[in-house]
């Protein structure tokens, strides 16, 4: 079970946590993006991109057990803000399309590009499987 962390005075986050606790068997998803799982990109739109990734995310935590709702913490790095203010809608929809409504701690960092050329995002994720 995870508990969230939120400061009493503090307004609340929307969309992400402050803080979460947990206990239970630790799951950590290396960096993913937007491509399929035979490394193929079938999309070049930024929300496209934003959803498979997610999905991978969500394929990874499969392995070990692990459903969205174990998520405790995501980093996601994007190679351009403005097309990722641009987009919040579509992204906030894929997010729960693929994640629902559970909002781990997030940190958002725009970088001046990611490994793969295609890429526009890529997501990190961490999770807790209780025991």
């Amino acid at each position: 079970m995870h508990t969230i962390l939120q400061p009493e005075g503090w307004a609340k986050p929307v969309g992400y946590s402050n803080g979460i606790a947990a206990r239970g068997t630790l799951v950590f998803v290396g960096g993913q993006v937007g491509w399929n799982g035979d490394y193929e990109f079938e999309s070049d739109d930024f929300v496209d991109q934003v959803r498979q990734t997610l999905q991978n995310v969500v394929a990874v935590l499969a392995e070990a057990g692990a459903g969205p709702e174990h998520i405790t913490s995501m980093t996601w790095y994007f190679t351009d803000k403005a097309e990722y203010l641009a987009n919040l809608k579509g992204i906030g929809a894929a997010y729960r399309e693929v994640i629902g409504r559970h909002f781990p701690t997030m940190a958002a960092v725009q970088v001046a590009a990611l490994i793969e050329d295609r890429a526009k995002v890529e997501i990190q994720a961490m999770a807790v499987v209780p025991d």
